[in-house]
């Protein structure tokens, strides 16, 4: 009997236009909803879009638009932009739907007929960027939040008793400490409730754009009561059939992103426990998705939309390089510059290039049939694959099972990089070429190995890039992955004389001109080519200090964010005619291969560098050294009196990688 499995996006507010950070969100859960098809699991994935609120009336007004046309509009490109990406979402939840209305107004019931409902006023600060009353004092003070200026209100609400929540609540997050993910946030949480809850506002009467209050129609629901039961009303709470509300509910997981985490992880679980309802299992908020070191915004002028990647390079390349790039939780960097890289470093020369050069070489040499594997022919570098291929499967599903997403794939990945090497040591274009029965078994039990370790990461990869892994699959012979049981995936399970299908290639490798092509399409849309905020429109944040001086002879954070130090790998190097201690050397930075011109001669014979990954500055300005061009600057340690010693890395690190 299959397990079921219920995980949601936040929706997503329908002020801005969807953009790389919301795909974001919506990709992670997509993710963990296809590894959970893939195990067999009844899966359910929800996203939707949030729409009511005094923002989306004063936007809609400055449209020219009724709110509702707005919101239409807004919903519509979300959807289209979902579509577009190919997410497997099962439900789409608008809260101006009439499904969603109805289950608003019986959850309302619910906590009133309860006894957590009571009438009163409220006189205070309104954050309208936000839908928040906050802790301010007089017109204009700026939102402890985000800093924008707030608003006095003074109107009759009715009110939500938080404050007989919060011995719950702390003792739910103490006995379930996995309820909030990670830590960090579930300490924020902790910090917040415990300095004391006071009741909350649930409705506006100084407005109309939202859900009526039952019995009170001159009320409309406070945005967040309204926008955090839509978990529940996409279920069919609150209609005449509640099938899937008891299938489904609770949610497994309530994917969020950091600045949501007080309306989740303190007014949702409390809503809920005031109707009598099941609380969601989980509930795990990721960081920010910055361009450039900045968070994206329209006032920035630095938003990214994800049709741009994939119109040029496909979706599978954003899917992994978010996931491989960002550790989960935590603030992760875009750029096209790293998207770029890490598409050539992994994709195009790793398990691209895998798949390629396996199946290429089964077709040439066995008529494009899996070979049989020969027991006799057998060595020890045979076994080391196998054996890195259970623990790649262990330790992926555990890691990924703990959204791990970047660790998860370094693991998959580790496994490319230990059949690439495997593959060059045994070098099955020179048994090829042997007529010999033993070098022809030899052939095919290094084949049949290779592509086994291939099947196994594409069957791993499939939920982080489900199009290519598709197409590898497929070429592999083996049909629809998505009949795959994932569970069930071991060593072994590729049958000999299965018929590959046609190789192509699946990853093809992007130069420098991917990168400027992104920028233009962006510079076009209105994106990262809009110019930046001056300081004098910023709004402040509340509380910030002011930079502090900068003691003389240290260097601030932004100077030394100006070098680019960036790995490469050596391609060639050759001693520089008439210049003893000068070596020319071409280094791959994933993007592009550049000549550098390095003083280290007399401490690196030039044979020894091939294939050695090292740093180079790579934004120096070019200049020439006995008539060569050295475009960047190798990076060495020089001890007195010593010779040079180049930086380097105990891991693998891939080629491209900024440090940082």
């Amino acid at each position: 009997m299959s397990k079921k499995f219920y995980i949601t996006t936040p929706i997503y507010y329908v002020n801005a236009r969807p953009h790389i950070g919301h795909a974001y969100t919506t990709i992670a859960c997509d993710t963990i909803a296809r590894r959970h098809r893939l195990l067999g699991d009844d899966t359910f994935f929800l996203t939707g879009t949030d729409e009511h609120g005094q923002k989306i009336e004063r936007a809609a007004q400055a449209a020219g638009k009724t709110p509702q046309e707005f919101a239409d509009e807004v919903s519509n490109a979300f959807r289209a932009s979902w579509d577009r990406l190919g997410l497997s979402y099962d439900d789409f939840i608008r809260t101006t739907s009439d499904r969603h209305k109805q289950g608003v107004q019986a959850l309302w019931r619910r906590i009133r007929d309860n006894g957590y409902i009571y009438k009163g006023t409220y006189t205070g600060q309104y954050c309208v960027f936000d839908e928040l009353y906050v802790d301010a004092v007089g017109p204009g003070a700026p939102c402890p939040d985000c800093g924008r200026p707030t608003e006095t209100v003074h109107e009759e609400n009715y009110y939500f008793k938080l404050s007989a929540f919060q011995d719950k609540l702390i003792q739910l997050y103490t006995e379930q400490p996995n309820f909030i993910r990670p830590e960090t946030r579930r300490n924020e949480v902790l910090s917040f409730v415990r300095s004391g809850l006071r009741d909350l506002s649930i409705s506006r009467s100084t407005f109309s754009w939202g859900i009526p209050v039952p019995d009170d129609p001159k009320h409309v629901t406070y945005v967040w009561l309204d926008a955090l039961a839509n978990y529940i009303t996409a279920l069919g709470f609150g209609s005449n059939d509640t099938s899937k509300f008891e299938k489904y509910w609770p949610a497994d997981v309530h994917m969020i992103g950091k600045e949501i985490v007080r309306f989740h992880c303190v007014y949702w679980p409390a809503f809920l426990m005031a109707a009598g309802l099941s609380l969601p299992k989980g509930i795990t908020a990721h960081g920010w998705l910055l361009f450039e070191e900045n968070k994206m915004s329209k006032s920035r002028g630095n938003i990214v939309r994800a049709e741009t990647i994939v119109d040029v390079l496909g979706i599978d390349a954003l899917r992994y390089f978010l996931l491989r790039e960002i550790v989960f939780g935590q603030d992760g960097s875009f750029s096209f510059d790293a998207l770029v890289q890490r598409y050539n470093a992994d994709l195009a020369n790793g398990l691209g290039n895998l798949a390629s050069r396996t199946l290429t070489m089964i077709t040439r040499y066995f008529k494009g049939e899996v070979p049989y594997p020969s027991h006799t022919a057998r060595t020890p570098a045979d076994e080391a694959i196998v054996d890195a291929a259970g623990k790649a499967i262990t330790e992926y599903g555990a890691l990924f099972d703990q959204y791990q997403f970047s660790r998860a794939l370094e693991t998959a990945w580790g496994l490319v990089a230990a059949v690439d090497k495997y593959i060059v040591e045994n070098e099955p274009w020179s048994l090829g070429e042997k007529q010999d029965e033993e070098s022809r078994r030899r052939l095919a039990t290094v084949l049949y190995t290779s592509a086994e370790a291939l099947r196994i990461v594409t069957a791993l990869a499939h939920p982080v890039m489900p199009d290519a892994t598709a197409k590898i699959w497929a070429q592999l012979g083996l049909g629809d992955i998505r009949k795959f049981d994932l569970s069930q995936l071991q060593w072994g399970q590729l049958h000999l004389g299965t018929k590959l299908g046609e190789v192509q290639a699946v990853f093809p490798r992007a130069d420098k001109s991917a990168i400027e092509r992104m920028q233009k399409m962006e510079e076009q849309s209105g994106g990262t080519g809009v110019s930046p905020v001056q300081p004098s429109e910023a709004q402040p944040v509340a509380g910030a200090k002011p930079a502090a001086a900068i003691p003389e002879g240290k260097i601030s954070i932004d100077d030394f964010a100006k070098v680019e130090l960036r790995v490469a790998q050596v391609k060639t190097a050759e001693r520089v005619k008439g210049a003893d201690k000068l070596l020319r050397i071409e280094v791959d930075l994933g993007t592009e291969v550049r000549q550098l011109v390095a003083g280290i001669a007399e401490a690196y014979a030039p044979e020894s560098l091939i294939g050695r990954k090292v740093v180079i500055v790579a934004n120096l300005a070019p200049r020439k050294l006995r008539g060569l061009e050295s475009n960047g600057m190798i990076v060495a340690a020089s001890p007195e009196g010593g010779k040079p010693v180049l930086a380097s890395f105990l891991e693998d690190v891939p080629v491209g990688t900024r440090l940082k």
